[in-house]
């Protein structure tokens, strides 16, 4: 599943991410070996199942807080839209636990957590992976969980069926870049830490990723032409070979977006 960060309190733990089925418990009995305090929070950053599936194992007592349009997607959890099966299923997972684990609030564009060296900041800065991507800011130490709006260096996963988006996940990205102040560290949803120098670059990745398509479109190319072609610019080294499924994926969305077929 997903990174899952935890930060500690004056009088409970927050905590970031509850990972794939099952991992709900594991979470928490590693946080008893860091301390006696009780979890209080728990924040997802958004709604796919390697990251909020294990709430159904966490204490009924947790304040459970997403952004509003995540909280809409936890009540259908829709498969993403590059997985195998694309079928709803009948009962989520929340559904089989009676509701345990879905959230108790929301927030829109911004919520503070607290206060001096508690202080959490949540945000939410437009489209990309979904639409509903929650920043997770710990100021005191000058970190923030970006989770899979930044999931490493590598061609994102854009999830259309849950308001995933190819041509705004650029301007989304800048949008945390430049409105978050003083971060030294980004935790990112499924690789190492990274810095803001990382996220910069990345956002440059995500521009050349549009360009490229839309100049594909342009020279009319069909979505699987471009998928089949496409690589990733020798100037990112290091980046991971682009999964040929969410490449088309990707591409095709953005056909979609900016007018092609």
């Amino acid at each position: 599943g997903g990174n899952t960060a935890v930060f500690m309190t004056a009088n409970g733990v927050v905590v970031v991410g509850a990972k794939n089925p099952g991992w709900g418990q594991p979470i928490l009995d590693k946080i008893k070996t860091l301390t006696n305090k009780p979890v209080t929070r728990l924040i997802n950053s958004h709604t796919h199942g390697d990251h909020v599936s294990g709430n159904v194992e966490f204490p009924a007592s947790v304040d459970i807080i997403v952004q509003e349009n995540t909280a809409a997607n936890m009540k259908k959890m829709i498969p993403n839209s590059t997985a195998a099966d694309q079928k709803v299923p009948a009962k989520t997972i929340f559904d089989e636990h009676n509701g345990q684990g879905l959230p108790k609030r929301t927030f829109r564009d911004k919520m503070t957590l607290f206060k001096g060296a508690d202080q959490v900041d949540l945000y939410y800065f437009g489209r990309g992976h979904t639409n509903g991507h929650a920043w997770i800011v710990f100021p005191p130490l000058r970190d923030v969980h970006a989770a899979d709006i930044f999931s490493g260096k590598n061609v994102p996963l854009l999830d259309a069926n849950n308001g995933g988006s190819a041509a705004e996940i650029a301007n989304s990205l800048e949008k945390g870049l430049n409105g978050l102040k003083n971060i030294d560290t980004i935790i990112t949803g499924h690789s190492t830490q990274m810095t803001p120098a990382d996220l910069k670059e990345y956002i440059q990745f995500n521009r050349d990723f549009l360009s490229d398509v839309q100049a594909a479109m342009k020279a009319g190319k069909t979505v699987d032409e471009v998928a089949a072609s496409w690589k990733i610019p020798a100037k990112y080294a290091g980046y991971a070979a682009a999964d040929p499924n969410r490449l088309k994926n990707n591409v095709a969305l953005a056909y979609k977006e900016v007018g092609g077929k």
